[in-house]
């Protein structure tokens, strides 16, 4: 999949509330593949299920990172409601109870999550020469203009 490159500087439209969830796993126990791997394999399935469902479920974009030992990934949800819909969702729900059953109590494998509920106007971003990224990959982005040319004209309330 090419991104195109947004040549200049541009920013999002933060007149929206939004949710930045950001889940992950460590792995505490390299060696003990039989019991960090089965939670590694379980999110594909479910970043694919996001992304054919996304106006429905009200899932607008995520940015995944991995490191040595930690992964993370930063998801962009429309409401807390949306999130929480899809965390009580009847598959996610399976998934979680047989993670749970399979690895929930073992030190091998951690995992975590963080949910941030954010207000419009109380964000803001830039990019500069970037493809869609981030909150610029969830909302829409928008040129700069002399009226947001720095962060604290783009988080001025309006």
């Amino acid at each position: 999949m090419i991104h195109p490159i947004h040549t200049g500087r541009y920013t999002i439209d933060n007149s929206e509330d939004i949710v930045v969830f950001i889940i992950g796993m460590r792995v505490n126990k390299r060696l003990a593949i039989h019991k960090w791997l089965p939670v590694f394999k379980a999110m594909p399935g479910m970043i694919t299920e996001l992304y054919t469902n996304k106006e429905e479920l009200g899932f607008l974009s995520l940015e995944s990172y991995f490191g040595l030992r930690t992964t993370a990934m930063i998801q962009y949800w429309r409401s807390v409601e949306d999130l929480l819909a899809y965390a009580r969702d009847e598959k996610h729900f399976s998934a979680w109870k047989n993670f749970n059953r399979k690895v929930g109590n073992n030190s091998a494998v951690g995992i975590y999550h963080e949910t941030y509920q954010i207000s419009k106007r109380h964000y803001e971003a830039i990019y500069a020469n970037m493809p869609k990224y981030g909150l610029g990959k969830a909302l829409n982005i928008i040129p700069i203009t002399a009226e947001r040319n720095s962060a604290r004209k783009r988080l001025k309330k309006q």
